[in-house]
């Protein structure tokens, strides 16, 4: 039996990053996701990336830093609907699809994104 994380599995910090550029890519082209980001990406990707090594068995830097994720309490101001939560993730699917995350990681970490994306539904 495999007792390693998926942080482990997918490869930790590298993969990681290239998951989180990936999506970030797609999200800057996007029409709808685009403007509800600030025009400097980078801070949005480093906590990103921070959280999702946290929540997928890396270091806890993110609480470290930042505290309790609060998830939805950090996405209230932006107006989320049905079709941003789509658009975001289908680019976290495609982005995870295009860097090679295979299975058993990909469905746990697309089981993840689907259901935090339907949480984050404000609108």
């Amino acid at each position: 039996m495999d007792h390693r994380t998926i942080y482990e599995i997918i490869g930790g910090d590298e993969t990681l990053q290239h998951l989180v550029d990936e999506f970030y890519a797609r999200v800057e082209a996007d029409p709808t996701l685009r403007p509800m980001f600030p025009e400097d990406l980078e801070e949005g990707k480093r906590w990103q990336f921070l959280f999702l090594k946290q929540y997928f068995g890396g270091d806890p830097d993110y609480m470290a830093i930042r505290g309790h994720p609060r998830l939805r309490m950090r996405h209230s101001p932006f107006p989320i609907d049905q079709q941003a939560r789509d658009a975001w993730l289908s680019h976290m699917i495609a982005a995870m699809e295009t860097i090679g995350i295979s299975d058993p990681a990909y469905s746990i970490m697309r089981e993840y994104f689907e259901r935090a994306s339907e949480f984050m539904i404000n609108r």
